[in-house]
């Protein structure tokens, strides 16, 4: 079997370097939480300009529907009013 092996450090010393890796693990730790917060607020305000193109687009959609509903009524218009003409000419003229 192998033997206890025996620290010769002070413990002052022991402690000390434990302290320091537990700094230096710290200072990791909230380097890390700083990047994941620039990381979410840069992800926030690229969510916040999707949402307000999405919002553009969606308000474009309703003029052109509006439109093509206003379209559509001319033309059904413009039709009703070429068959009427059509038709009153059909019966309405006289052929010698």
């Amino acid at each position: 079997m192998n033997e206890p092996s025996t620290v010769t450090y002070p413990t002052a010393d022991i402690l000390q370097r434990i302290e320091d890796k537990l700094d230096s693990n710290h200072k990791d730790v909230n380097q890390k939480l700083d990047k994941m917060s620039e990381r979410l607020t840069n992800l926030e305000v690229g969510q916040a300009k999707l949402t307000e193109k999405v919002e553009g687009m969606d308000n474009r959609l309703k003029v052109v529907e509006g439109t093509q509903k206003n379209q559509v009524w001319a033309l059904i218009v413009l039709l009703g009013g070429a068959i009427v003409t059509a038709g009153a000419r059909f019966f309405f003229t006289t052929n010698p």
